[in-house]
């Protein structure tokens, strides 16, 4: 039932245990991959849609040359697209890459997100590993497809294979050709390739690509303008009743002791209320308020007094939070080391002996505030239990769904919805579960929608952060030691355990808590521990959150780098280029981290050149720069911001006037995907460094709407100035480096303009006030 989204412009069932790594997923895809066989036709008719809105199923004759695509008589290509749209045209990136391999004509190409089966593997849309996981797969599939469709047309032309190529959708010899509709029609494909075949397949050398790396006008650009996409908010059926939540005083524990709807049976409409027994344990004392339409639901909603126990955390501040991570941090106990070391047969270093620079940098608690407010539609039908909304991560949610229903996972499906905005939050698909335990109590479709409020207290937030950096030099200011210690809570802990990784002396960390602090640096003795926040960990949800880890890592890291360059009386870019040597375990391997340090030094050295590094500049502004990897030392993207702010002393106002950022992520699928992920990703950075930031407040969050917690207003948007190294090295990810470099650049800057160190996002004016006064008073 996923519904093909025309071309104009645009892999399920795994449980946790299965979800090791990423490497364990290109082995999973491969896996699903393998079946390409070419005999079989599919002839699957237009499913017709149901009233009000759920999607409808792809059409036409097909022939299916493998898992990846079909091809119907008319020559339309069809690519199945595992990962979830949610304003980042990752179909239109992934379909570039099969079509190119299979030399489509792309204004025949299509797309249709899948709903959830075992035969896609894992689904998952986050970590900006959706270029870079499917690349390997698709380019394959599509290779298979072209060398297939070559051999059967040759054999329809009467002509040798050798004697005909692929090119805009039709096999050509000669003067003469035949186009895949017709292939198709004609039954022309017989070829199959065992797994061994399909890992020596010839893939296309970059001088001969058609698609990948130039524009191309994305294929779901249509149906978001003209209104006829359909996301997890559209969703209905017919009989189906609708249902607000009354969410409990904690997300931990909470238990109804009792219910008061003698008000609500005054309002038209209005059904009943019932506490939702969740097996699962996702939802504790969850309250569901049911009426025939979404309005009376809410309205009823207000009459409905619920009483409840809370669970653990319900008098917990952001100060208790802080201040448990701080003593974390600076305890010598707990937390898990990382291998960080070449040799790690080195002594201990006497930190005793040497000068050292240590500091805290810290960042507060932050929210998605996705544009679409969370919703699920769930009901069940002909033996199946269906869940529809828009979700980031389909595997990780069905086993919790099936604990929930008390049902095989086999009989749960997921239909997909396009997602109005996801960063992260949908990653966790949580609200599938009391739209489905309401649906199952009820009989009928239920239909669930969080209001804005409900949303955001909800909300799996970016934990806050506490972080502790040493460094030790020696007598004439060479770097001999470094220590990273890094305290937050943990989201993978709490939702994905079998991701979690295995420390250097045992133990198990969560590696989208700390990756970043891993850097690429030369720094001698090299020590970077991860320590979950227990208190966060017991009192809220803990989430990922655009760029996730990095976020905080990377803000340390770099206004770290920035601090220990002025301790060592050195240039910071000069600095950090003495530092990025490429050598040992910084090197970099094939295939995604060729080249190692040595690329992310020449990020660092265009950003600089062209944000104008050392010129004058007017009183009060500053040049900072920071840089990043990225997400993971196994899929880096080379990203360097230089961030050109003016401060406004009497207010402490931070104008950020210039953003110039370089970013090499090997080979650009999508230039113009490329820009607008980078873009977004650098100005939801510039609102986390200077605007987003809540606390917690007797347990819960103190904001809960956009009245009072301020995102970045487009007045404040600066110049930007986005580049992207030429490469053919690897596509690696786009969707987050951006994200991490933007703040530590502003930090560096403010100091650079104003001599005031900031080391907490945001950077309030209230702080950089305060930071000038004391700068004044010493």
């Amino acid at each position: 039932m996923s519904r093909p989204i025309a071309a104009s412009s645009k892999a399920g069932g795994a449980g946790p245990a299965a979800l090791l790594s990423r490497r364990n997923f290109l082995a999973l895809s491969a896996g699903a991959g393998i079946s390409f066989g070419f005999a079989r036709i599919v002839d699957a008719a237009m499913d017709p849609a149901v009233p009000g809105g759920v999607p409808a199923a792809p059409h036409g004759g097909l022939i299916e040359p493998n898992l990846w695509f079909g091809i119907d008589h008319d020559g339309i290509v069809t690519v199945n697209i595992i990962r979830a749209e949610m304003g980042q045209h990752v179909g239109t990136a992934l379909a570039r890459i099969l079509a190119d391999e299979l030399e489509a004509d792309w204004s025949k190409v299509r797309i249709v997100h899948v709903d959830t089966d075992p035969k896609w593997g894992l689904m998952v849309t986050g970590g900006s590993w959706s270029v870079w996981q499917t690349f390997p797969l698709f380019s394959r599939a599509g290779a298979a497809g072209r060398i297939a469709l070559i051999e059967g047309g040759a054999r329809l032309l009467g002509v040798a294979p050798s004697a005909c190529a692929a090119r805009n959708g039709a096999v050509v010899a000669g003067g003469r050709s035949i186009g895949f509709g017709e292939i198709a029609r004609r039954g022309g494909l017989t070829r199959t390739f065992t797994p061994e075949e399909l890992e020596k397949l010839p893939i296309k050398p970059v001088k001969d690509r058609r698609l990948i790396g130039r524009p191309a006008e994305a294929v779901d650009i249509a149906a978001k303008i003209d209104g006829t996409a359909r996301y997890g908010i559209d969703a209905r059926v017919p009989n189906m009743v609708h249902a607000r939540p009354l969410l409990p005083p904690t997300r931990n524990g909470s238990k109804v002791v009792s219910i008061d709807d003698g008000d609500a049976r005054k309002v038209k409409g209005y059904i009943r209320s019932i506490a939702l027994d969740d097996p699962s344990d996702t939802v504790p004392g969850w309250v569901m308020v049911i009426a025939e339409t979404f309005q009376a639901a809410l309205k009823a909603s207000r009459h409905v007094k619920v009483r409840w126990t809370p669970g653990p955390g319900h008098d917990v501040s952001e100060k208790q939070i802080q201040d448990r991570g701080a003593e974390l941090a600076a305890s010598a106990e707990g937390g898990v080391d990382l291998n960080v070391a070449d040799d790690d047969s080195t002594p201990e270093f006497d930190w005793a002996a040497a000068t050292t620079l240590e500091r805290i940098y810290t960042t507060a608690t932050v929210l998605h505030f996705q544009l679409e407010p969370v919703n699920a539609l769930a009901f069940e039908k002909d033996g199946m239990f269906e869940i529809h909304t828009g979700n980031q991560w389909q595997s990780l949610i069905l086993p919790t769904l099936a604990k929930a229903l008390d049902r095989p996972e086999a009989s749960i499906v997921m239909r997909t919805y396009m997602l109005g905005g996801g960063f992260g939050r949908r990653l966790n698909g949580d609200y599938a579960v009391p739209a489905a335990l309401t649906a199952k109590a009820l009989g009928r479709p239920v239909k669930m929608v969080l209001t804005r409020e409900d949303d955001v207290r909800f909300d799996s937030v970016r934990s806050p952060s506490v972080q502790r950096l040493r460094m030790a030099f020696d007598g004439s200011g060479q770097i001999q030691a470094m220590e990273h210690h890094a305290c937050a809570g943990w989201p993978t802990q709490v939702m994905a355990g079998a991701l979690l990784a295995k420390g250097l002396r045992g133990g198990q960390y969560d590696p989208f808590a700390i990756a970043g602090a891993d850097h690429w640096y030369d720094v001698g003795r090299q020590r970077v521990r991860a320590i979950p926040n227990d208190l966060a960990n017991s009192s809220f949800r803990p989430g990922w959150l655009r760029s996730v880890g990095p976020g905080w890592t990377n803000w340390a890291l770099e206004s770290f780098m920035d601090e220990a360059a002025l301790q060592a009386r050195v240039d910071p870019v000069a600095f950090r280029l003495k530092l990025l040597t490429g050598k040992g375990r910084n090197a970099g391997t094939a295939p995604s981290s060729v080249g190692g340090a040595l690329r992310q030094a020449e990020v660092v050295r265009r950003a600089a050149a062209r944000a104008g590094w050392g010129q004058p500049l007017p009183p009060d502004t500053g040049l900072g720069l920071a840089t990043s990897f990225g997400q993971e030392r196994d899929m880096p993207t080379w990203v360097a911001c230089a961030a050109r702010v003016r401060v406004e002393r009497a207010k402490g106002k931070v104008i950020v006037e210039k953003l110039t950022i370089v970013t090499d992520a090997g080979t650009i699928v999508d230039p113009d995907g490329a820009l607008a992920q980078t873009q977004g990703a650098a100005l939801w950075g510039l609102s986390m460094a200077l605007h987003e930031g809540t606390e917690f407040v007797n347990g819960e969050v103190r904001d809960l709407n956009l009245d009072t917690y301020m995102p970045l207003r487009i007045g404040d948007v600066p110049a930007m100035d986005i580049s992207f190294v030429d490469s053919a090295e690897a596509p690696v990810g786009l969707g987050e480096p951006a994200t991490t470099v933007v703040a530590p650049a502003i930090g560096n800057a403010i100091f650079r303009a104003v001599g005031v160190r900031l080391r907490h996002i945001p950077i309030t004016p209230e702080a950089v006030r305060e930071g000038l006064a004391i700068a004044a008073r010493s």
